[in-house]
């Protein structure tokens, strides 16, 4: 095992809103994301989403039993969506993203809208 540089990391690939595995924690994936637009409506049955703003800002729509709320996260801010939330991320400028979910776990969840062509539905692409 090496020291894995973000910054190395997220010069490697190009492609939006589809995560790099940089490396594993227990049972669990640290993916890296270039991200900017919409993604989509979607909800993880089983697991919270760890986010964490690298570069750029993000925002994340939630739908709650309360009703629908926007958060905004910039650079350095982090935040978890609890399991189970209908949720949608949507970058209103090129950002780049650090993630923390179960290994296995989809990208677009257990249930989603229907997947755009700029959304990668995976679980996690290897640096290598």
């Amino acid at each position: 095992m090496e020291p894995i540089s973000l910054t190395t990391a997220l010069a490697s690939f190009t492609q939006q809103w589809s995560p790099r595995i940089v490396t594993s924690v227990n049972d669990y994936d640290v993916r890296v994301a270039k991200v900017e637009g919409e993604h989509l409506w979607h909800t993880h049955h089983h697991t919270d989403e760890f986010f964490l703003v690298l570069t750029g800002e993000l925002h994340i729509g939630l739908r709650e039993p309360a009703g629908e709320r926007t958060v905004v996260l910039p650079k350095g801010s982090v935040f978890t969506v609890p399991r189970g939330t209908e949720h949608k991320p949507y970058a209103p400028v090129p950002t780049e993203i650090l993630l923390f979910e179960p290994t296995g776990t989809l990208t677009v969840g257990d249930r989603h809208d229907p997947v755009p062509e700029h959304v990668d539905a995976t679980t996690g692409h290897s640096l290598a």
